[in-house]
C-alpha cells in the first residue's frame, strides 16, 4: 500500500496525464476526467440505458459550483423517444476532476465508499436519500463521477442558518434509526468493502495531517467555545482519539459518519433526507447520532430536547426490529462520540494543503464547532476522558 507522500505523487502525476490529453467518455466504463469530457453517448448510456431508442441529443450545465468535489447540474436535451418515456429534464452531478478534489476522495477512501453505496447498499434501504444513475471511479487517478437524480426543485438544502425545529429533528432521527436498524450487524457487512470508522479515522490521520489540522482549529476557534473547555485543549485530541477507538467493541451498523447540516436536505415543511454519502463506513450508531444532533440543533434546542430525542431514537430502533441499548447506555455513548465530532470540524476550518481549502465556508464551520463545543462543555466531556 503506497504511503501518504507516493500516493499524493501518483495522483498528481496521473492528473496532469489527464489535463494534458483529455478524452472523451463515451461508453458507460469510460470515466470521465474533466466535465469537457462528457458526451451524448455517455449520458444516453447513463440516463436512458433502461429506455431502448431514448438518446441525450443535448446538455448544457449549471454554473460551477467546487468544495470538496466539483459538482454540477446538467441539463438534458432528448430525442422524442426519450421525451416520451418522460426521462429527467436534469440530472445532478458530483466529480472528483480537479487535483485536490482527487485528493480529498483518494487519500482516504471516499471515492471507493460512495460507489459502494450508491451501487450496492442503496438499494438495501427504504429511506429518504438521493439514488444514483452512475458512481464510478478510477483506482489510480481518482477520478471519479457519481450522477445522482436532481433534487434542486423539490428539496431545500439548508445551511447552519436554517432552524431545525422538533418536528425536522424527529424526522432526522427517525431517518438515523431507519439506517441504523436496517443496517445493524447486516450479514453483508463484510462484503461490501467498506472501511471501519476506525480505519476511516486512521486514514484521515495518516494522508491529510489530522491531528495538526484539528489542533491548529481548534485554537482558531477560541470565539466560540466555551473558555472551560478552551482551557482543556490539551486534553481535546487524546479525546478525539478515544472516542474512535470506543468503536473496537461496539456493535456494527453502517454509518453515513459525516451528518452535518449541510449533508442533508429537507422536502418542506419538515421531511429531512440525507445525501453526500462519501464518508460512508462501518461503525456503531452512535458516531452518527451524536454528530448530527450536536451540529445540527441549535443550542438551547438542543439542551431541551436531547434526551428526549434519544428515547425516541431507542424507540424507533426497537419498533424496527433491532436491538437497542437502554437508555443510560445509549446517553453513555451519546456522550463519548463528541470529541471526534469536534475535531472532524476543527480540521474543517483549518485544512490541510492536501484538502480543499473552501470545503466549508468559514460561518458554517465556526457556527458547527460552537454547537458541538457547547455540547461538550455543558456535558462535562472530558471529565469521561481525565
Amino acid at each position: 500500500m503506497l504511503n501518504r507522500d507516493e500516493l499524493a505523487e501518483q495522483i498528481t502525476r496521473l492528473h496532469e496525464r489527464d489535463v494534458r490529453e483529455g478524452g472523451q467518455a463515451v461508453r458507460p466504463e469510460d470515466i470521465p476526467v474533466s466535465y469537457d469530457a462528457l458526451t451524448t453517448e455517455w449520458l444516453t448510456a447513463v440516463v436512458c440505458r433502461e429506455h431502448p431508442g431514448a438518446r441525450v441529443t443535448g446538455f448544457s450545465f449549471s454554473e460551477q459550483d467546487d468544495g470538496s468535489t466539483n459538482r454540477r447540474r446538467i441539463f438534458l436535451d432528448y430525442n422524442d423517444a426519450g421525451k416520451q418515456a418522460g426521462l429527467p429534464a436534469s440530472v445532478f452531478s458530483k466529480a472528483s476532476h480537479s487535483l485536490v478534489s482527487r485528493f480529498n476522495m483518494g487519500l482516504c477512501g471516499a471515492a471507493h465508499g460512495e460507489k459502494m453505496f450508491y451501487t450496492r447498499i442503496r438499494p438495501l434501504l427504504d429511506l429518504e436519500a438521493p439514488r444514483a444513475l452512475y458512481s464510478d471511479y478510477d483506482p489510480q487517478s481518482f477520478a471519479g463521477i457519481v450522477v445522482l437524480e436532481d433534487l434542486a426543485d423539490q428539496v431545500v438544502f439548508p445551511d447552519q442558518n436554517v432552524h431545525v425545529d422538533w418536528d425536522r429533528a424527529t424526522s432526522m432521527v427517525k431517518l438515523l434509526a431507519n439506517l441504523h436498524a436496517t443496517m445493524h450487524e447486516h450479514a453483508a457487512l463484510d462484503s461490501f468493502d467498506m472501511p471501519s470508522w476506525q480505519q476511516w479515522w486512521k486514514r484521515v490521520c495518516d494522508y491529510v495531517y489530522m491531528k495538526e489540522t484539528a489542533e491548529t482549529g481548534f485554537l482558531a476557534a477560541e470565539s466560540v467555545i466555551p473558555a472551560r473547555l478552551f482551557a482543556r485543549y490539551e486534553e481535546f485530541w487524546p479525546a478525539a482519539m478515544a472516542s474512535v477507538a470506543a468503536h473496537d467493541n461496539l456493535p456494527r451498523t453502517l454509518i453515513h459518519n459525516d451528518v452535518h447540516l449541510r449533508n442533508w436536505y429537507l422536502r418542506l415543511p419538515s421531511e429531512m433526507g440525507l445525501m453526500d454519502w462519501q464518508c460512508a463506513a462501518i461503525g456503531n450508531w452512535s458516531r452518527d447520532y451524536s454528530y448530527a444532533m450536536t451540529v445540527a440543533l441549535d443550542i438551547e434546542d438542543r439542551r431541551r430536547w436531547e434526551k428526549d430525542l434519544l428515547r425516541l431514537y431507542l424507540d424507533e430502533v426497537a419498533a424496527r426490529g433491532a436491538p437497542a441499548p437502554s437508555f443510560d447506555e445509549a446517553w453513555r455513548l451519546y456522550r463519548t462520540q463528541m470529541p471526534s465530532a469536534l475535531a472532524w470540524w476543527t480540521n474543517t476550518l483549518r485544512p490541510s494543503e492536501l484538502q480543499p481549502q473552501d470545503m466549508q465556508p468559514q460561518d458554517t464551520a465556526l457556527t458547527f464547532i460552537g454547537r458541538i463545543a457547547h455540547a461538550m462543555d455543558d456535558l462535562e466531556i472530558l471529565d469521561d476522558y481525565a
